[in-house]
């Protein structure tokens, strides 16, 4: 267990009598930016599904590497972070500036903890800029809005969804906030993109009932999608190898930990 600590921030605007996805993930991660609701309700849902703790790791370091591609292989200088959760070691800016440090970053995220805690986002490096966005995954015209201040929708985004579509519970719903983002941004873009799923081949079979626990006792709900579904997130885009699969795998070195039920992948607007 993790020893207890009091975030800090904007404690008037949380509610720190139920548990939070982004103080639980933080838990599962190591941090200290959590509650003891988050403890408990993390806890329980590590005791439905062990291998919670190794998503959550997998997850963050899938965006290592997808992004250690995107701006060393693929040359991508911009990223739109949406969903960024509460800062930890290896930001998105961070490794993105370590290789070129002119790179411009936005994150977005609605959270009052992240919030809080985005003066810490805010260190960039001086050649390029970062820069936070306090909205929903929900209102993609708004993030679009106020991304352009930072971000030139002229040259191509790398759009980070790390993790966040499972919030919006709604299929349609989902696949229109995808597009409507991806068509704002021009071709030689990228969408990456993790997702829990249900599937039973790569241990999936055990989500439903610990979300339906968290659905029950955390916020803000979540929904699971099988492989099909979220593939669906990809209509229009060029899958890069190795596709869509356990984010753990995804061009994973040989000693990458086992496979996961959360899918990730990384896709090319033609």
């Amino acid at each position: 267990m993790t020893d207890s600590h009091t975030p800090s921030g904007r404690s008037a605007r949380l509610n720190t009598g139920v548990a939070h996805n982004a103080r639980v993930w933080n838990y599962w991660i190591g941090g200290k930016d959590n509650y003891e609701v988050d403890r408990q309700v993390g806890e329980q849902v590590a005791g439905m599904i062990p291998v919670i703790r190794d998503i959550a790791r997998a997850d963050r370091w899938f965006l290592g590497r997808a992004v250690r591609f995107l701006a060393g292989d693929s040359g991508v200088r911009q990223f739109l972070d949406i969903g960024t959760g509460l800062p930890t070691a290896d930001n998105t800016h961070e490794i993105a500036q370590r290789i070129a440090p002119e790179s411009r970053i936005v994150y977005v995220d609605n959270d009052p903890i992240v919030l809080a805690h985005a003066r810490t986002l805010l260190t960039g490096s001086r050649e390029g800029g970062t820069d936070y966005i306090d909205a929903d995954v929900r209102d993609p015209d708004a993030i679009l809005e106020h991304a352009a201040a930072t971000l030139d929708f002229t040259r191509p985004v790398a759009v980070m969804m790390l993790g966040i579509l499972n919030f919006v519970l709604d299929d349609g719903a989902a696949r229109d906030i995808v597009r409507r983002i991806m068509a704002a941004v021009p071709s030689g873009s990228f969408l990456v993109l993790t997702h829990p799923t249900s599937d039973p081949e790569v241990g999936g079979e055990g989500q439903v009932a610990a979300m339906k626990f968290w659905n029950e006792n955390a916020t803000p709900p979540i929904t699971a999608r099988s492989g099909a579904d979220i593939a669906a997130f990809f209509e229009g885009l060029r899958l890069l190898d190795p596709g869509l699969v356990s984010c753990s795998r995804w061009r994973a070195e040989p000693d990458s930990p086992v496979v996961v039920p959360q899918y990730g992948a990384v896709a090319v607007k033609p």
